[in-house]
């Protein structure tokens, strides 16, 4: 089972079910899971491989989506990024009764060619026992990534009480093809489904629109002005205003 934090109280709107990207984790998204309790339950999982989640050898979307599944919701709306994007789709193809409303951030059902292997190597070289603060972690991780933001992000799953990489490495390098990639899929999920795009990202582009209307035909698709790849954490308000205006859609 996996690992959620929780947030709120049961509504009359059904749960709000977040699922974070590669080497990201629930508490990525605590801030925005407390602003969107008001609506009620709001539940963010550590996938598998990541946070307090279990380890296991198999890292594939069918993996992600069934365990998003075992949580036994019900009829939840779904919001995922990146990774957990595609597990959230992989999840109302494959059960499409547990989602009412599907928000997909920055990311399409296409195979991508950009290997995350290069972060888990410099991760890899960092030995939790041996650095005493996180800004000596920080120090030398940026001797492989220059980028302060990127460094700062995933240093969050470094555990330093308890001297843990918070990651399944092996896990994740031996998988890393299918974590990009996209298994080939049969069906629909015939709900409502948003495709929330940062208008600096080039994760979605218009040619994937037919792949994704070919699975999701009532998708639709919006961009955030300005936010790249982790449009969540770039745009915090505008993307939750965004969520927020299409889970609500349609209600009186």
């Amino acid at each position: 089972m996996l690992a959620t934090d929780r947030y709120g109280t049961a509504t009359d709107h059904p749960p709000l079910l977040i699922a974070h990207g590669l080497f990201g984790s629930a508490r990525n998204w605590g801030v925005i899971s407390k602003r969107l309790s008001d609506r009620g339950e709001v539940v963010a999982s550590d996938m598998r491989n990541h946070g307090e989640s279990h380890w296991a050898d198999s890292h594939r979307y069918e993996d992600l989506a069934d365990d998003l599944a075992a949580l036994e919701l019900g009829q939840s709306d779904v919001v995922g990024h990146s990774m957990g994007g595609k597990a959230a789709m992989m999840l109302a193809l494959r059960h499409p009764e547990a989602v009412r409303r599907l928000v997909v951030a920055d990311i399409s059902p296409v195979a991508y060619g950009h290997s995350q292997g290069h972060l888990i190597d410099a991760m890899r070289k960092i030995d939790p026992k041996e650095v005493p603060t996180r800004s000596a972690a920080d120090a030398e991780l940026a001797r492989d990534i220059d980028d302060p933001g990127v460094r700062a992000f995933l240093l969050q799953s470094l555990d330093l009480k308890e001297k843990r990489w918070r990651l399944n490495f092996d896990a994740l390098a031996d998988e890393m093809d299918h974590i990009t990639g996209w298994p080939e899929i049969t069906g629909r999920f015939e709900g409502p489904a948003l495709f929330l795009s940062g208008g600096a990202s080039d994760y979605v582009q218009p040619d994937h629109r037919d792949e994704i209307k070919a699975l999701f035909p009532n998708a639709r698709f919006a961009k955030l002005p300005g936010a790249g790849h982790w449009l969540h954490a770039e745009k915090p308000r505008d993307f939750e205003a965004a969520v927020r205006v299409f889970l609500d859609a349609e209600r009186g």
